[in-house]
């Protein structure tokens, strides 16, 4: 009898795993569906707290569930434990590879993976060393360009913002992952730049 295989996981990381880290969580786990196995932390997470709710609305408003939902900081078991690990900037991505250095050629942002995975196929594993193999091959872009904007503090249309940014993200993620094509994501985010 064959030994049944790990999910692949994925792991994003934000700064208090409040607003970013928790919608691309929960809109993976929607749009990926069971293929895949989600979580995520925070580099300097306030606590362990429930999902915001404003997150959790902008969250439902796409279709996500934002359900059991607990905030916690990053350590290098999660970072050990994750087959992918995505910050939604590059200190996030910093911060994954200070804390398990052995594992860069899986640690990417979100946007720096999406970027060098493109036109990838396969299984999942092979979509991350075809990105990891692409790094020295990619013209290098600002880090402005490799970000997710955090929109703590900022108001409700800049989280709002984000989450439809993410939707698009994560939902060309998934593609990306299960080799299907993508599927509808909520309403279209006003801006792709934030």
């Amino acid at each position: 009898m064959e030994a049944p295989t790990a999910p692949f996981t994925v792991l994003f990381v934000c700064t208090g795993n409040v607003h970013r880290s928790v919608l691309a969580e929960r809109l993976l786990a929607r749009h990926a569906g069971r293929g895949v196995r989600v979580f995520s932390a925070g580099t300097r997470p306030p606590g362990p707290y429930p999902m915001d709710p404003a997150t959790r609305a902008v969250l439902e408003r796409r279709g996500g569930d934002g359900r059991d939902f607990a905030s916690r900081r990053l350590t290098a078991a999660l970072v050990a434990e994750a087959s992918l690990v995505l910050g939604m900037e590059r200190e996030h991505r910093e911060a994954a590879v200070r804390l398990r250095p052995v594992a860069l050629r899986r640690i990417f942002t979100l946007r720096e993976f999406l970027r060098l995975a493109e036109g990838a196929s396969g299984e999942p594993g092979e979509v991350v060393a075809h990105a990891a193999g692409m790094r020295g091959e990619a013209v290098p872009v600002d880090a402005e360009q490799d970000a997710v904007s955090d929109p703590w503090g900022r108001g409700p249309e800049a989280l709002s913002a984000c989450g439809a940014l993410l939707d698009v993200h994560i939902a060309a993620l998934a593609a990306l992952l299960t080799q299907r094509p993508v599927r509808g994501t909520g309403p279209e985010p006003t801006s792709l730049t934030s």
